[in-house]
């Protein structure tokens, strides 16, 4: 058996021979990353981005390929293989032969092929995830390994969970081993994770991002803000979101969404200050509950897109004291780190299986 000489590791993998490379997927909803991956220093060799998602793609077998009777897990592959290609041309490095690690939505009801969700508690070591291999073809040179998500009683998630394992695996936040933290993951459905002892033993999603969208594209609200895509405010927009985050503790949520109306009926506030009003509303409806947390550590995960207005609810909700914010380099790191563990737990036993 051939086998690859990493510092401190050795990988076996399906009983035949493999480079010393993996490539890394993060397939959402929405989007699409492709990386090729060293495993010896897990740093990003290239990648390709995509706007095409789990949706868009699971749209377009069923327009045309799913009535001709192809296969939909083929028509992903072919999808993989047009981008593995590019890559491919862009590093002038024949990719033939090396596995592909595929997390997020890839695993879902409209994804390449569903995969049954784990449990909870679910380890942060990810050695309890749930994992569907494929063997490659001859016009599909790729070995793949696609990871499913985590189920509670009430809740699911899909691609968050092997972030979560990313992060609490890499060296930068050794420090939050061992101990009882809510990890928040802000996006479009924000995830809270509550991790004790190693394992993640609930999590909860807020709707944050997609009601702040609805509101903003579809409601009677459309016509009274106008959404900034800049990383920078000003002082009265930072007041705005604020003020937001503080009606959030006064009045119920659909009454404060109305307040978004008069503020711009009565000029109050201009388009752009009343979108960020409309922010510190929702952010502080999601953060609030976490003052009666008080036995556990925030560890707020957010990339640069959200970074400063979660950092702006925490401070307004004197919660900046017992939060740890991670880095969005670190959030960018997470997802590969966490692909990795679990790569490397299931090719430890296959190869303990097959020893």
């Amino acid at each position: 058996m051939w086998h690859l000489h990493c510092p401190d590791f050795v990988i076996f993998i399906f009983n035949k021979p493999m480079k010393n490379h993996i490539l890394c997927c993060d397939w959402g909803t929405s989007s699409f990353r492709l990386r090729i991956i060293d495993l010896c220093d897990q740093q990003i060799a290239g990648e390709v981005l995509s706007g095409e998602g789990i949706a868009s793609t699971f749209n377009g077998w069923q327009a045309g390929a799913g009535e001709n009777g192809m296969v939909r897990s083929r028509f992903f592959r072919n999808y993989l293989k047009k981008q593995i290609d590019i890559l491919s041309g862009r590093l002038s490095f024949n990719l033939d032969g090396i596995t592909i690690v595929i997390s997020g939505m890839a695993s879902s009801s409209i994804g390449m092929e569903e995969i049954p969700y784990g449990d909870l508690p679910y380890a942060t070591d990810g050695s309890l995830a749930g994992v569907r291999h494929f063997e490659a073809f001859d016009d599909f040179p790729h070995e793949i390994m696609l990871i499913s998500g985590v189920k509670s009683e009430l809740d699911v998630m899909r691609g968050e969970e092997t972030q979560l394992v990313g992060l609490v695996n890499l060296a930068e936040l050794s420090s939050l081993k061992n101990k009882d933290a809510i990890f928040i993951f802000p996006g479009t459905h924000s995830k809270h994770m509550y991790v004790k002892e190693n394992q993640m033993v609930d999590f909860q999603t807020f709707m944050t991002g997609e009601v702040f969208n609805i509101m903003t594209t579809y409601s009677i609200l459309k016509d009274s803000v106008e959404n900034s895509a800049g990383a920078v405010f000003n002082d009265r927009e930072i007041k705005a979101f604020q003020s937001g985050v503080r009606q959030s503790a006064v009045s119920n949520i659909l009454n404060g969404l109305f307040k978004v109306r008069t503020n711009q009926l009565f000029d109050k506030m201009t388009k752009k200050e009343n979108a960020f009003y409309l922010s510190g509303l929702l952010i502080g409806n999601e953060l609030r509950y976490l003052r009666e947390k008080k036995k556990w550590e925030l560890v707020l995960c957010s990339g640069n897109n959200l970074y400063e207005l979660y950092r702006l609810g925490m401070e307004e909700l004197d919660l900046t004291d017992k939060t740890t914010t991670v880095s969005a380099a670190l959030i960018d790191k997470a997802t590969v780190a966490g692909q990795i563990k679990i790569f490397q737990n299931q090719t430890l036993k296959l190869n303990n299986t097959n020893s």
